[in-house]
């Protein structure tokens, strides 16, 4: 089984790489794990609806047809971090060969990438910038790990 955290940027900063680097090589211990950008599409506010298409383009360009979709959305379930290791853990005994986490770009993703996804969770009530977001979704995806396998790194 492979966990990839797609997402849709249109920066990119020296510290947040460095942190997805770090999340990258603590998950690989547990599973085939990466990270994928794609880029974001260089639109102005007005053309909102056609940069949620384009955008919509690449996902399901790059999403196969029996891929678990989980969306990070502002509107998904708020879980806690119990809650979500055991949902991961229901997704790995599915038998899906991938689970992709989705982070969508600066206007979310459109209503079509919406259905396609079997979950959608919330990080938080709160707005994030792509970076930060992207940063809390890997520590979360490696809390769950952590929490299912036992390891001293949650606290309840």
């Amino acid at each position: 089984m492979k966990i990839i955290l797609l997402n849709l940027n249109s920066a990119s900063e020296d510290w947040s790489q460095k942190a997805v680097a770090f999340y990258e090589k603590k998950l690989s211990h547990f599973i085939d794990f990466s990270v994928i950008s794609l880029k974001s599409e260089n639109l102005n506010r007005q053309q909102k609806e056609l940069r949620l298409k384009k955008e919509e383009e690449k996902i399901f360009n790059y999403l196969k047809a029996d891929d678990y979709l989980v969306l990070f959305d502002e509107k998904g379930k708020n879980l806690t971090s119990l809650q979500l290791s055991k949902e991961l853990n229901q997704i790995l005994i599915s038998g899906k060969k991938r689970i992709v986490f989705l982070i969508g770009g600066a206007f979310g993703v459109s209503d079509e990438v919406k259905k396609k996804a079997a979950f959608k969770i919330s990080l938080s009530n709160l707005t994030f910038n792509h970076l930060i977001a992207e940063i809390v979704a890997l520590e979360q995806i490696y809390r769950g790990f952590a929490i299912l396998k036992n390891l001293p790194y949650h606290n309840e």
